[in-house]
């Protein structure tokens, strides 16, 4: 029972991953009128570089309450425990906050080439949730970055687990 029971967890949560990804890529594609939000984004996001901003108002409708709550801790540089149910936006919180500061020192021009975060979950199923709570948000922010005329910021992330071969760990 407990084998069929994780393995009805894993595929929901599969599932919801598949969901999530492809939540961002219809977000994605919608009208850059989204980005005329980011002007007055909701008072969560204020703080946020302008197109970290549009890109999260074009792909959500508003923060959480999770998001809302940490944000100002995270920015303040406060250590910051979120507690909240599952699907909360705990994961995207803690990237969105790291992701703006790496966006203002790759358009300030002070970006260093270093591994400046480190995210360790201890699950090697979150391994998917941490895929795509970086990358779609990476590579939007990215497209905003080019529309709103900043220039344009290369931010490298990778996952490890421990089946990451050797090679790609020492990389």
């Amino acid at each position: 029972t407990r084998r069929l029971s994780s393995r009805a967890t894993r595929r929901r949560k599969q599932r919801t991953m598949r969901q999530l990804a492809l939540t961002y890529s219809r977000n994605a594609a919608k009208s850059i009128s989204a980005i005329a939000q980011a002007h007055n984004p909701p008072m969560a996001l204020h703080d946020f570089h302008p197109a970290v901003a549009a890109w999260f108002a074009q792909a959500f409708s508003a923060p959480t309450p999770a998001q809302a709550r940490a944000w100002p801790a995270i920015r303040s540089g406060r250590h910051t425990l979120i507690a909240a149910p599952t699907g909360s936006g705990k994961t995207l919180a803690a990237f969105l906050a790291a992701i703006d500061d790496l966006v203002r020192q790759g358009c300030d021009g002070t970006l260093a080439d270093a591994t400046q975060i480190v995210y360790v979950s201890p699950l090697k199923a979150l391994s998917n949730d941490v895929q795509i709570n970086r990358q779609a948000p990476l590579e939007g922010i990215r497209a905003r970055l080019a529309e709103l005329g900043h220039p344009d910021v290369e931010i490298r992330a990778s996952v490890r687990t421990g089946d990451t071969p050797q090679s790609e760990r020492e990389a």
